[in-house]
């Protein structure tokens, strides 16, 4: 891709390069460009692109003074460089500028714009007051490296069925293991979109990609899942998040989407004086919207059940609370295993907490039983064998 430096240039972050890159690899078709002023609102007010639901307009409206500079000088027709991180990584015609009203955005995205929010406080800070749309390019290779392993993944196996699924784990837990494990049951592939958003809140997105691999190459059939990165970017926050994970999700050929019935957005709401829920507004987005009950581990059954099943009351319930198991990682504890599996709390620990002992060996050699040869022990290691020493039953 040849540019002139003698543009002009809008200066976009990295979340607004994938999201652009997102839209014009046809990911969130018939998104496939940025919106004029009457597409814009008319999709605000109707929440429907191309006869397709879609929940907010897709704009560009970048924050800053240079770019307000620019953006009020532009013409139509005029070509401007789109710059991120001092690199030139796409170009814009310019069709039209034209203001919005970041509050309404925020509102039209969140359903709020109070600033408590921590989606509403990411967004306001990186929104302008002057929007541009136009045809454009842009390059990112991590969008075109995700589509390429999945059509290998798809040639490879030959898979027919392919369901998805939009995961966070953080941390991965025995609940999240249980809906992995049903979601394949019935499949030929499954496509793990692991959430790797652009703020620094929870576990790094390395550890939880290593965590996921461990179960996934370890403890399921092989050629049966695939991890793909998914920068999910602010669009993808907000209140109506699964109609764009459904649309995601169809565009890079899954026929199912599953998702746990506690999911936030399975929320019920009423449009034109009428009860609806997110499966009227994906009707006509043609995927397949599968539901999983909340899973939680029963004292009494012994074992993982669904809240719909279990006969027994919830004070005989452990709940899999992402927040809860976070703080005991964070503090160093290791969860329970009907939690987290071992494997994976030795994962996440050894890579949250480096050279957290001193004398690792020695301590692995005054605690844990053995081969007997002297042997390097890494961490992971050492919290394996220490988990093992926690179950031990007989003098408890």
């Amino acid at each position: 891709m040849v540019y002139s430096k003698r543009n002009k240039s809008l200066y976009i972050d990295t979340e607004a390069l994938s999201t652009l890159a997102l839209v014009k690899a046809g990911l969130i078709s018939p998104v496939e460009r940025l919106m004029n002023k009457a597409e814009a609102q008319n999709v605000d007010e109707t929440k429907m692109y191309k006869g397709v639901p879609f929940p907010f307009s897709f704009i560009l409206a970048p924050q800053g003074k240079k770019n307000h500079q620019t953006l009020q000088t532009l013409k139509k027709d005029e070509i401007v460089s789109l710059i991120n991180d001092g690199n030139i990584v796409g170009e814009l015609i310019v069709e039209e500028t034209f203001e919005v009203d970041p509050v309404q955005r925020l509102q039209n995205i969140y359903g709020t714009a109070d600033t408590t929010h921590p989606g509403v406080r990411n967004t306001i800070s990186r929104l302008g007051k002057i929007a541009v749309s136009g045809e454009y390019t842009v390059t990112y290779p991590l969008i075109e490296d995700n589509m390429k392993r999945i059509r290998n993944m798809i040639t490879k196996t030959g898979a027919k069925h392919i369901s998805s699924m939009m995961l966070a784990a953080n941390p991965l837990n025995r609940a999240h293991e249980r809906m992995i494990r049903e979601a394949i049951t019935n499949s030929d592939l499954l496509v793990i979109f692991l959430r790797k958003p652009f703020t620094s809140e929870g576990l790094r997105y390395d550890i939880r990609h290593n965590a996921l691999t461990t179960f996934v190459d370890n403890f399921l059939p092989r050629n049966k899942v695939i991890i793909i990165p998914f920068e999910n970017t602010y669009i993808f926050a907000g209140y109506n998040e699964l109609i764009l994970d459904a649309l995601l999700a169809k565009n890079y050929g899954c026929n199912q989407l599953v998702m746990g019935k506690n999911h936030g957005g399975l929320g019920l709401y009423y449009d034109k004086n009428r009860l609806s829920s997110v499966f009227d507004r994906c009707q006509d987005i043609n995927i397949e919207i599968k539901t999983i009950d909340e899973l939680v581990y029963c004292d009494t059954c012994k074992t993982l059940v669904s809240t719909r099943t279990c006969p027994h009351g919830q004070h005989h319930h452990v709940h899999y609370d992402s927040a809860s198991i976070m703080k005991l990682i964070q503090a160093g504890l290791i969860p329970p295993s009907i939690l987290v599996r071992k494997e994976v709390s030795a994962n996440i620990l050894a890579a949250l907490l480096p050279d957290r002992f001193e004398n690792l060996q020695e301590m692995h050699y005054s605690l844990m039983p053995g081969s007997g040869l002297l042997e390097q022990q890494s961490e992971e290691q050492f919290y394996l064998k220490l988990i093992e020493l926690y179950q031990t039953s007989s003098l408890t």
